[in-house]
C-alpha cells in the first residue's frame, strides 16, 4: 500500500490521515466552510438578537436568512463553467470568496441590530450567500482531491467534518466569550481575521483531477448540470425514494435547532454556559462522533451505517426533555449536548459520504451542490416555523415532534436498503 493509501478496515485511528496532505487541507478547508455558520444563520447571531429584544416567532424567521444553502444549486454551473485568471477554477474561486467573507462579516460587526436590525440582516444574507457559494467551491475541490473511494472519501469527510466544528468552536464560543471583553463589533471583527485560515489552505493546495470542461452555452451547461442530473436520476430505481430520503434526513435536526438559543436562556442557562458546554464540549463529542461514523461505514458499509446512524441522531432529541422546566442544570446539560453532538457527527460522517457517492465527478460542483441543497431545504424553509411551533406547542411537545418528524426518512432509508442496497466500494485490506 503506498503512503496515500487508506488503512485496513476497522482500524479505528489512520496514520496516514494524519501524513497526507490532502487531509490536512480538507481540515483547514472545513474550517473556512464552517466559520461563517453561527455569524450569518447561526447561534451567534441569534444570541445577539435575543439580548436585542427579538421576539421568539422573529428569531425563528431567521432561518430565511439561510436560503442560500438550500438553493446553491442555481448557481453553481457558474464555478463550473468560469474560471478565474489566477490559481485555477477550485482555488481562484475560493480566494475571492474567502476574502469577500472576511469583508462581509466585518461588515456585520458594524451594525447595530438594537436600534433596527435591518442592516444586520441584509449583511447575514450576503454572508450566507458566500459561504454557500464557497461550500460549492470547496466540496467540488474535496470530490476531485480524494476520488471514488467510499472510504477515502470517508476519512477525508471527517476531517472535513474536524475543521468544520472547530470553526465551529472558534466563531461560536470564541466569539461568545469574547463578546463580554470587546464587544459585539469586536467580536465580530475577531471572527472575520480567522478567515485567513482558509485563505492560507487555498493558497497551499493544488487543484484535483477533474475531467476536461466541454466548451458550451450558458443555457446548455444549466440545461446538462442541472436538469441533466435529476434526470439521470429519474432513469434510476427508485430515485424518488432518494431525493426524499436525502431532503428529509435532517429535518428532526433542523427543526430543534433553530429555537434552542432562546430554549436554553429560558431555562437559565447564560451566554458562558451555551459557549463552554453547548459549543466547546459539543465539538468534541461532535469530532468523536464523525471520527467513529468514518470508522463504521468502512466496516459496516453506507447503507446500514445510515441506518444506525440516522435513528442515533432521531432519538438524540429526546435528551431535550430531560432540560425542560429543570432551571440551570449543569450535569444535565452536558449530558444532553454530549449525547445530542455524538450522534450528529456519526450521522453526518454517513450522510456526507452517502451524497459523495451519488456525485459524477465530471460536474462535480453542480451535481453535489444539487444534492445537499436538498439537505438543506427542511433547515432553511421548515425550519422557520419552528419558532412558532415552540411558541404555540410549548417546549416539551414541541421536541417530541421534533423526534417523529425523522421517522420519514428513516422508513424510506430501510425500505431502499432492502430494496436497493449501496455497492460496496470499501478499499480492499492489505495483502
Amino acid at each position: 500500500m503506498n503512503d496515500t493509501a487508506l488503512p485496513r478496515r476497522g482500524r479505528f485511528f489512520s496514520a496516514p490521515l494524519f501524513r497526507d496532505r490532502r487531509f490536512l487541507l480538507m481540515l483547514a478547508l472545513g474550517f473556512s466552510a464552517g466559520l461563517p455558520l453561527p455569524l450569518a444563520a447561526g447561534q451567534v447571531l441569534r444570541q445577539w438578537f435575543t439580548e436585542s429584544g427579538m421576539s421568539l416567532s422573529a428569531i425563528g424567521l431567521t432561518a430565511f436568512i439561510g436560503l442560500a444553502y438550500a438553493n446553491k444549486f442555481l448557481w453553481s454551473p457558474f464555478f463550473d463553467a468560469v474560471r478565474p485568471p489566477l490559481l485555477g477554477r477550485r482555488r481562484g474561486w475560493l480566494i475571492i470568496l474567502q476574502l469577500a467573507l472576511m469583508a462581509a462579516i466585518a461588515g456585520i460587526g458594524l451594525t447595530n441590530p438594537a436600534g433596527g436590525a435591518e442592516l444586520t440582516v441584509a449583511l447575514a444574507v450576503l454572508v450566507a450567500f458566500l459561504s454557500a457559494s464557497q461550500d460549492i467551491v470547496i466540496d467540488a475541490w474535496r470530490i476531485e482531491m480524494l476520488g471514488e473511494d467510499d472510504e477515502r472519501q470517508a476519512y477525508g469527510l471527517a476531517a472535513y467534518v474536524w475543521g468544520y466544528r472547530l470553526a465551529l468552536l472558534a466563531s461560536g464560543a470564541g466569539t461568545l466569550l469574547l463578546v463580554a471583553h470587546i464587544g459585539w463589533s469586536g467580536a465580530y471583527l475577531y471572527a472575520a481575521a480567522l478567515m485567513l485560515v482558509g485563505i492560507a489552505a487555498t493558497l497551499a493546495g493544488r487543484e484535483g483531477v477533474v475531467a476536461p470542461a466541454v466548451p458550451m452555452g450558458w443555457a446548455e451547461r444549466l440545461r446538462q448540470n442541472v436538469v441533466a442530473p435529476f434526470l439521470d436520476f429519474m432513469g434510476r430505481r427508485y430515485w424518488l425514494a432518494i431525493l426524499v430520503f436525502i431532503a428529509l434526513f435532517k429535518l428532526g435536526e433542523a427543526l430543534a435547532s433553530i429555537p434552542l438559543t432562546v430554549f436554553y436562556r429560558s431555562e437559565g442557562f447564560t451566554r458562558d454556559d451555551l459557549a463552554m458546554v453547548g459549543t466547546v464540549f459539543g465539538l468534541g463529542a461532535t469530532l468523536a462522533g464523525a471520527l467513529a461514523g468514518s470508522w463504521l461505514i468502512g466496516r459496516i458499509g453506507i447503507g446500514r451505517a445510515l441506518i444506525l446512524t440516522g435513528l442515533g441522531q432521531m432519538l438524540s432529541n429526546l435528551m431535550y426533555l430531560a432540560l425542560v422546566g429543570g432551571g440551570r442544570d449543569i450535569p444535565m446539560l452536558f449530558a444532553q449536548v454530549g449525547i445530542e453532538n455524538f450522534t450528529d457527527g456519526l450521522a453526518d460522517a454517513a450522510f456526507l459520504t452517502y451524497l459523495s457517492g451519488l456525485v459524477n465527478r465530471s460536474f462535480s460542483a453542480t451535481q453535489y451542490a444539487l444534492l445537499s441543497s436538498l439537505a438543506a431545504v427542511p433547515l432553511r424553509s421548515l425550519g422557520a416555523t419552528a419558532g412558532a411551533l415552540a411558541q404555540s406547542l410549548g417546549w416539551s411537545s414541541f421536541f417530541v415532534l421534533t423526534t417523529l418528524a425523522a421517522l420519514p426518512a428513516m422508513g424510506v432509508m430501510l425500505f431502499l436498503l432492502w430494496r436497493l442496497p449501496p455497492p460496496d466500494r470499501r478499499a480492499s485490506p492489505e495483502a
